[in-house]
C-alpha cells in the first residue's frame, strides 16, 4: 500500500474506518472554524462538514486514492455551505432571521469588524481569500480548488485585500507589499477562527448517519423505480386493443357516416355528402328519371297498340291517320 497524502493521513489502507477516523480526527474541527469564516454561523458551518464528511465516508474509495484527503473533503465542505440551495430547506428561513443579525459573534472587537467585513464580501472573493490568506494555499492551487484560472483568483484576491484594507484601515494593508499583506491576513483570520468554539461529533456518529441516509436514499430511488414500473404496467393492462365505438352512437350511424362524402367525394364530418358528391348524386337521379320516363311511354305505347290491334280484324286496313 501506498503512504499518505498532503495531510499525513493514509491514503488507502485496509482499514477503511482506521483512515476515516484519523481523517476526520486531525481535520474535522479545523474544517469547521474555516467554514464558520465563510458563513459566520455555528450551527451551519458545522453541518456543512457533517455532510462533507459524510460524503466522504460514502464515496471512500475514491477519497483514499485523492492525493490530498483533506482537500478533497474541504472542497465540499465549502462548496455545501457556500450553495443557495441549502437555504431553501423547510424550517431554515425562519430559524435563519434572527441568527442573522448576531452572526458575528466573536466577543474581540477587532475579530467581529473582520468577520464581518469579510462576510460582505462575495462569496468568490471570500473563498478565495480564506483558501489563500487564512488555509494558506498558494495561488494555483487557489485557483484549482475554485475552479478559476490563476489571473482570475489573482484578480479576486487583489480585489477582496483592497476592499478590507479599505473598511480597516487599522490593519495597515495598504502601507504593505502584497506577501505582507497575506501574512497579516493569515495571523488575523486564524485569530478569529481559534477563537471560535467547536464540538465535532464522534467520527463513528458521521459514519452511521452516512449510512442512514446512503440507505434512505437508496430506498428512495428503488421506490420510485417500482412505481414508475406500475404505473407502466397498468397502462399497458388497461389500454384497449381495438377501436371502440363511442357510446350514444349507434354502430349504423357509424358505417354510414364512415361512407358519406365529403367535399371531394368523401364522408363529411356531420355525415352529410360534399358539394362534388351531391352534384353526382343530381346527374344520376336525372339519367334515373329519363330512364323511368322512356319506359313507361314504350309501355304506354305498347297497350295502345294491342288495344287496336284487338278490335279491329286481322284484315282490316287502317286510315291513313291511324298508320
Amino acid at each position: 500500500m501506498t503512504d499518505s497524502g498532503h495531510d499525513g493521513v493514509p491514503a488507502t489502507t485496509g482499514d477503511a474506518t482506521a483512515a476515516f477516523d484519523a481523517l476526520y480526527n486531525r481535520h474535522a474541527a479545523r474544517l469547521i472554524r474555516q467554514t464558520y469564516l465563510l458563513t459566520g454561523r455555528r450551527r451551519p458551518s458545522q453541518r456543512a462538514v457533517e455532510r462533507a464528511f459524510h460524503l466522504a465516508w460514502h464515496r471512500w474509495p475514491e477519497v483514499a486514492r485523492d492525493p490530498d484527503p483533506a482537500g478533497w473533503v474541504r472542497a465540499a465542505a465549502y462548496e455545501y455551505a457556500l450553495s443557495p440551495w441549502r437555504r431553501l430547506r423547510p424550517g431554515r428561513r425562519g430559524a435563519e432571521k434572527p441568527a442573522r443579525k448576531a452572526r458575528a459573534t466573536p466577543a474581540d472587537p477587532a475579530h467581529r469588524a473582520l468577520l464581518e467585513t469579510v462576510l460582505e464580501l462575495p462569496a468568490p472573493y471570500r473563498r478565495t481569500l480564506l483558501l489563500h490568506d487564512g488555509v494558506g494555499l498558494g495561488l494555483y492551487e487557489t485557483a484549482a480548488e475554485v475552479e478559476a484560472s490563476t489571473p482570475a483568483a489573482a484578480g479576486r484576491l487583489t480585489r477582496a485585500r483592497a476592499t478590507i484594507a479599505e473598511r480597516l484601515p487599522d490593519l495597515g494593508l495598504g502601507a504593505h507589499s502584497p506577501v505582507r499583506q497575506g501574512e497579516i491576513l493569515h495571523a488575523r483570520l486564524t485569530e478569529v477562527a481559534a477563537a471560535h468554539p467547536v464540538d465535532p461529533p464522534a467520527p463513528r456518529r458521521v459514519r452511521v448517519r452516512s449510512e442512514r441516509r446512503a440507505r434512505r436514499t437508496t430506498h428512495a430511488a428503488l421506490g420510485l423505480t417500482g412505481l414508475i414500473a406500475v404505473a407502466a404496467v397498468l397502462a399497458t393492462v388497461t389500454a384497449p386493443d381495438t377501436y371502440r365505438t363511442p357510446k350514444g352512437r349507434p354502430a349504423a350511424t357509424a358505417s354510414a357516416t364512415a361512407g358519406t362524402a365529403g367535399p371531394d367525394g368523401t364522408a363529411g364530418p356531420d355525415g352529410t355528402a360534399g358539394p362534388a358528391g351531391r352534384e353526382r348524386s343530381g346527374h344520376k337521379a336525372d339519367r334515373r328519371g329519363e330512364r323511368d320516363g322512356a319506359n313507361k311511354s314504350g309501355k304506354a305505347h305498347r297497350q295502345e297498340r294491342a288495344a287496336v290491334q284487338g278490335l279491329l280484324p286481322r284484315d282490316a286496313r287502317l286510315a291513313p291517320e291511324l298508320r
